[in-house]
């Protein structure tokens, strides 16, 4: 049989396109840490701008997270998922042309525009290509693609950067996102009947979605607390990851470790690899033991620990930085499954709306704290500039990390109460050991 024909290995083709994108959107918004002592000498910024130049990717990004879901929900995540990698990549373009502040600033706030549908387009995909039991499964495999993305944007990026100029890396990232548009439009067919196809067993059917309906999951959305407790925790994690592994991490070691940006590289590298097994290691286990919540605990108590370590310590030996990036980030792969959760709590046409929901909230952190830590960082800076790039001192760094130790730990507390309230859940319909408890 032909590979295109049968839909079990077809859905794999439409797939791989949409999260081909969701690969260039990590790449993308994590690049910065990369490009930063470049940004720097282009465009003469300090760190609080330099933030602001890396959190302009993250504006439209949050705002647009429900609209998002609303639009894949109502149109499809064909339509949705093309148009978006279009307009990131010539965004890219135009970021990768700049020769001014406003103008990087603009080109980067339209990848940012493009980027902020593609998550929740691919997962729309998932919804209805796979069964809800594969569902997790998805859900973490192709968060871990997003990782991958950002395990390019580390070496990889810095060996194409000192290859081809950043210039050059950028403009090329955003004509191969082109490409993947095309592929999208041609493979990636919403449904397997919409391409033609005979459905696949078990897999719920795609209602027609009204407006109405897309206001009455919305209403049913936000007024569940638990909500609220997975886009708080998102916000803090989120905010505070994609900060880290996406901006200061490589000036962190190169100053503070005196080592090149290519060596400093491979240490968020280490990071972005464990990143890649966790979420797909945890949303396989989630789903096997018909568990969520207590594997979110688990990965925010891990995010809390890992940045106390730096916050305490201030430097620690470069291995053990290495092997505290690569492990903590494996125990931090229960992260996506607030998505799952958020899913499984809402009718099948609303997967899409009520993931944007959570997703708004965690991307609103990315575009908070790189301003917060940047500021953090100005105000304990040396006065020194070597070769244009601003030099912070080591405890400006143990600053920056403490504000993420707290982040933490509020993120932790809403897991916390998730988890409780779960369980109370399951102790009223008499599901799991915590009914068994109840009725001691």
């Amino acid at each position: 049989m032909d590979l295109l024909s049968d839909p079990y290995k077809r859905r794999w083709f439409g797939w791989g396109l949409l999260v081909s994108a969701f690969f260039l959107v990590s790449l993308h918004r994590t690049s910065t840490a990369v490009l930063s002592e470049q940004l720097m000498r282009a465009f003469d910024t300090s760190a609080t701008s330099l933030g602001l130049l890396h959190s302009s990717f993250f504006y439209l990004y949050a705002l647009l997270q429900v609209p998002a879901g609303l639009l894949t929900d109502r149109f499809g995540a064909r339509a949705i998922a093309a148009t978006g990698t279009g307009l990131m990549s010539a965004g890219a373009i135009a970021f990768g042309v700049a020769t001014t502040y406003p103008v990087a600033f603009v080109g980067r706030l339209c990848v940012g525009f493009g980027a902020s549908v593609l998550f929740i387009a691919a997962l729309r995909y998932c919804a209805n290509w796979y069964r809800p039991d594969e569902f997790g499964t998805m859900t973490g495999v192709t968060f871990t693609v997003g990782i991958f993305g950002g395990l390019a944007a580390t070496t990889p990026l810095a060996v194409a950067i000192s290859t081809f100029g950043w210039r050059g890396t950028v403009v090329g990232l955003g004509v191969a996102g082109l490409a993947i548009a095309v592929g999208v439009v041609l493979l990636s067919q919403d449904t397997p009947e919409a391409a033609g196809l005979e459905p696949i067993q078990n897999v719920p059917d795609r209602p027609e979605v009204t407006a109405s309906d897309l206001k009455r999951y919305v209403k049913d959305a936000v007024t569940e607390a638990e909500t609220w407790l997975l886009g708080v925790m998102l916000f803090f994690m989120t905010g505070v990851g994609i900060t880290i592994f996406g901006l200061w991490g490589i000036p962190y070691l190169v100053q503070t470790y005196d080592i090149s940006v290519t060596e400093a590289s491979v240490y968020l590298l280490l990071g972005n690899i464990g990143g890649m097994v966790g979420p797909t290691l945890f949303g396989w286990l989630s789903d096997k033991v018909g568990r969520r919540a207590e594997f979110i605990v688990l990965s925010a108590v891990m995010f809390m620990l890992t940045w106390g370590v730096f916050a305490v310590f201030g430097t620690i030996p470069l291995l053990l930085v290495g092997a505290v990036f690569l492990f903590s980030r494996v125990l931090r792969g229960g992260i996506p499954l607030a998505y799952t959760v958020m899913k499984e709590r809402h009718p099948e046409a609303a997967s899409g709306t009520v993931i944007g929901l959570v997703n708004s909230m965690g991307w609103l952190g990315a575009a908070v704290f790189p301003v917060v830590l940047g500021a953090a960082l100005d105000a304990y800076w040396t006065g020194e500039t070597v070769n244009g790039t601003r030099v912070y001192s080591a405890f400006g760094y143990r600053v920056a990390f403490a504000i993420a130790v707290a982040a933490g730990l509020l993120a932790t507390l809403c897991a916390l109460l998730l988890y409780l309230r779960v369980r109370k859940e399951r102790a009223a319909e008499g599901v799991g050991p915590a009914a068994e408890s109840a009725t001691d």
